[in-house]
């Protein structure tokens, strides 16, 4: 490794930990916001004895919502260029 690799390195490896973490965050924001729909569905099904409907309709939603989320990164990644 030369010299200018290895004073350039610590800059590399921090632009590669924001990377990292921003699409950590996402991945994250999306399975909590999916899975919450899902449990809250499930939760509904046990209180009101009615199986499977709002577990599907937590999926539904739960969908829905990872859209929005996609569609809202791809709307400021695009805005970003």
């Amino acid at each position: 490794m030369g010299r200018e690799e290895k004073e350039r390195f610590p800059e590399k490896l921090g632009n590669s930990v924001r990377a990292i973490s921003d699409y950590l965050g996402i991945g994250l924001q999306i399975a909590v916001s999916f899975a919450f729909f899902v449990f809250l569905g499930y939760w509904a099904d046990t209180q009101f004895g009615t199986s499977p409907l709002f577990l599907f309709v937590g999926v539904v939603v739960g969908m829905g919502g990872m859209v929005l989320v996609l569609m809202k990164i791809i709307k400021i990644a695009n805005t970003k260029k």
